[in-house]
């Protein structure tokens, strides 16, 4: 009996387990976190799906011009981003420089909106992917549904996501050079060729009268959908080998690289098509119910079945790719909260490869939650599930965006840094109005741009500032619990 109750004294007095909340440090450089982003913007998804729309729905040929006009007011929202990664290294990125600027209750708001918008547009893509993937398995007589695919990567995801950074990195590199190398193929070889039936025309896609025709605001809309996730370099920071050059080099890096080739081979598109007839073609790829022809049609017609086949299968991949960069992404979100405080501590643990095993988890039971129902309820996951989300998700980075910008001129104001007037107060106010300018466009085609209802394009919307109001509230509530009380002994 001695024996036993000495045995729990030295149970009760030994010290509770120790949890690592340490991510990787060093482990992750420029081109590691390019290929996470390039892998979040998904190449081949973003051409073969938002190009067709963009032709046919926006400006036609102008289009390519959509995607530059894009890209210049991403580069100077970068500006002001890359100058507030220089002064706080965090991965929590919007929360942490919105925080440094307002105050924690509205940085926690804007970590809410992020979650929001990186967790729906995964989502999405968990439902274009599996109706792509089973189409495929379908194409060589396999019949398997595209919830039941998406269930099971999710399953693979999660492990991915618990390993290694390095070995994720490498994943997705492998995979992006891959849709990457047949886009730029198929650009190059038109280009090489001098085009289509009316050759090839700078003036066609890129003149101002080109941009503006048709509806501009559409084409703009879905080329900002293209761009989604490029900011998703600050979030690596903790992992970075030089977190200051790294972060800033990689932001400006992938904006450029993503406005040029997403513009470049729209432009080769249009070239391919001509540009009378290109709004036509994307037209007729959307009424065939499969607008992905727009772009696969001309692949297997200059370089054979084979092609066109490749390209369905790297369809599959680029998606595969994009979901594990968001999965990466929002789990280091999560993990940056719980450091924070503003999240279960839990949520902070990381395993022994360093990775944020619990967030991790968490993340992989959100992904179940948001499609399981759309499963449930037999709705068709690219005209629902895809659509809705993605449009959702858009809106909800927008705001991120202007809020990050205002975040920008207003920790500056406080903070003040000789010599760089550009990049602490004039850039990210020019970004706040042209971004305003953007989501106006987005709010007000919502509905095309989600291919939905008025009454489903509302409850979307209406999902941001609500997000917003439910972070500032936990957050609220998280301080009075950590207030001391304040009644004593009256005594």
């Amino acid at each position: 009996m001695s024996i036993s109750n000495s045995e729990s004294r030295t149970a009760d007095t030994k010290p509770a387990k120790e949890h690592s909340t340490s991510l990787r440090a060093g482990s992750i450089g420029v081109m590691g976190i390019l290929f996470f982003v390039l892998s979040a913007q998904a190449p081949l998804t973003g051409i073969a799906g938002a190009s067709p729309l963009a032709a046919a729905l926006g400006n036609g040929a102008g289009a390519p011009g959509a995607y530059l006009i894009v890209g210049v007011v991403i580069v100077i929202f970068a500006v002001g981003f890359v100058a507030m990664s220089r002064r706080i290294q965090a991965n929590g990125a919007f929360y942490a420089y919105v925080t440094a600027a307002f105050g924690r209750k509205a940085g926690a708001g804007a970590a809410w909106l992020a979650l929001l918008a990186y967790s729906t547009v995964q989502a999405a893509m968990y439902g274009l992917y599996g109706a792509a993937f089973s189409g495929l398995l379908a194409s060589v007589g396999v019949s398997v549904p595209w919830w039941l695919l998406a269930l099971a990567t999710m399953a693979g995801v999660q492990v991915l996501g618990s390993l290694n950074i390095e070995l994720g990195a490498r994943v997705l590199a492998l995979l992006v050079g891959f849709e990457v190398a047949i886009l730029l193929m198929f650009g190059l070889t038109v280009l090489l060729s001098g085009g289509g039936p009316e050759g090839i025309s700078i003036p066609a896609s890129f003149s101002p009268e080109a941009i503006a025709a048709g509806a501009p605001g559409v084409a703009i809309m879905f080329a900002v959908a293209s761009m989604f996730g490029f900011e998703s370099t600050a979030i690596y920071s903790a992992e970075a080998k030089d977190a200051h050059r790294t972060v800033a080099r990689a932001t400006y890096l992938s904006v450029g690289v993503i406005a040029v080739f997403f513009s470049f081979i729209s432009w080769m598109l249009v070239s391919y098509y001509g540009p009378s007839q290109v709004m036509d073609a994307a037209g007729a790829a959307l009424e065939s119910g499969d607008s992905t022809s727009f772009v696969l049609n001309p692949m297997v017609e200059l370089f054979g079945p084979w092609a066109g086949v490749t390209t369905g299968i790297l369809l599959v991949t680029s998606l595969l790719a994009g979901i594990i960069a968001f999965h990466n992404g929002i789990n280091r979100y999560l993990h940056s909260l719980a450091l924070q405080g503003s999240m279960p501590a839990v949520l902070a643990r990381t395993n022994r490869h360093r990775a944020p095993a619990v967030a991790a988890r968490i993340q992989t039971g959100t992904a179940v939650v948001l499609v399981v129902p759309f499963a449930l309820l037999a709705l068709d996951p690219v005209l629902t599930l895809f659509s809705w989300f993605s449009g959702l998700a858009v809106a909800a980075l927008l705001v991120l965006y202007i809020l990050c910008s205002v975040a920008v001129v207003g920790f500056f104001r406080r903070e003040r840094v000789e010599g760089q007037l550009w990049q602490t107060r004039v850039a990210p106010a020019l970004a706040t109005l042209l971004l305003a300018w953007v989501l106006s466009l987005v709010v007000s085609n919502f509905t095309a741009l989600i291919g939905g209802s008025a009454e489903t394009a509302t409850a979307l919307l209406v999902a941001v500032p609500v997000m917003f109001a439910a972070g500032v509230l936990v957050e609220l509530r998280i301080e009075r619990r950590k207030r001391p009380s304040s009644v004593g002994n009256a005594g």
